[in-house]
């Protein structure tokens, strides 16, 4: 973890107080945080992963993913199989194997507000260009850049995108994404919330000004909360990992949060602890730290 240009190891974490409670859920971020920068899962990861499952902790997979992007982690869940994607949008049973993922939950952006908020960004930003991610589709404007490793199914405006008579009405919106190609990206990122307001939830995890625009409320930590909840685990007993401004309010909520060696510094000041980067496994040193103690 850098900090003045130093780096801090994990395993010289202060220790949690005697009565932190013992971890029920492990919730982590893959891009930046568990995944490494060639997208891979490495081995000491998938031990640490498969330990804590086997010690009874249940991993949840928290994500700004879509569903079909969720391949690079099918071969590693346990139990439930379950992970959260879409910045909270949907929860997706993974158990299927790559290309066979079912929504368990979804949390859509009203084409109401879907189309306010494109209003209101294109005042406030002109040139901002849009893709729209649904269940099953991906669309896009003319101009909207190749930043996704995909052919998206229609290229209209995105007034028409989210039209009645636009591309899947029947399929709910999950998030929009707005790009501009020559704003700073946070700077971008305050400039959207204060135009968008309470309309929809704005964030960001791409080091581009890239955002991610979800329904009101709808974040990766008001969807774990939900999903903690259904399984009686309190967010004392809930363990995160993040690197970016989309893992914040995760990482606020849960009773123990980590941020990445790698992380933006709004990550690192929400969190309450630290460890070093994805590429040097920082999920799985505090994983095996924690089953370690028992704690």
């Amino acid at each position: 973890m850098r900090d003045n240009d130093r780096v801090t190891s994990a395993t010289r974490q202060p220790q949690p107080p005697a009565a932190a409670a013992r971890p029920r859920l492990i919730a982590t971020d893959l891009d930046g945080t568990l995944l490494r920068d060639d997208q891979s899962v490495s081995p000491r990861t998938v031990a640490a992963l498969a330990a804590a499952e086997a010690a009874g902790i249940e991993v949840f997979f928290v994500t700004g993913r879509p569903a079909r992007w969720m391949d690079v982690v099918s071969d590693h869940v346990h139990g439930h199989g379950l992970a959260i994607c879409g910045n909270g949008a949907a929860v997706v049973d993974l158990h299927g194997g790559p290309g066979v993922h079912r929504f368990v939950k979804v949390r859509e952006l009203a084409r109401d507000n879907a189309l306010e908020t494109v209003r209101l960004l294109r005042e406030a930003a002109p040139g901002t260009v849009y893709a729209i991610e649904q269940t099953h589709g991906f669309n896009q404007e003319p101009e909207y850049p190749k930043l996704h490793l995909e052919v998206p199914d229609v290229l209209l405006p995105a007034e028409e995108l989210l039209g009645p008579d636009g591309p899947l009405p029947g399929e709910p919106v999950l998030k929009i994404l707005a790009y501009h190609p020559d704003i700073d990206p946070d700077a971008f990122l305050t400039l959207a919330r204060l135009a968008v307001g309470d309309r929809a939830n704005v964030t960001r995890s791409s080091p581009s000004a890239l955002l991610e625009i979800s329904g009101p409320g709808v974040s990766k930590a008001s969807t774990l909360a939900l999903c903690c909840a259904e399984r009686g685990i309190s967010h004392e007993e809930v363990v995160a990992f993040g690197d970016m401004p989309n893992d914040v309010e995760m990482l606020t909520w849960a009773g123990r949060s980590y941020a990445m060696g790698n992380a933006h510094p709004d990550v690192i000041a929400a969190a309450s602890g630290r460890t070093v980067a994805n590429n040097d496994d920082g999920v799985a040193v505090v994983i095996e730290r924690l089953l370690a103690q028992g704690t």
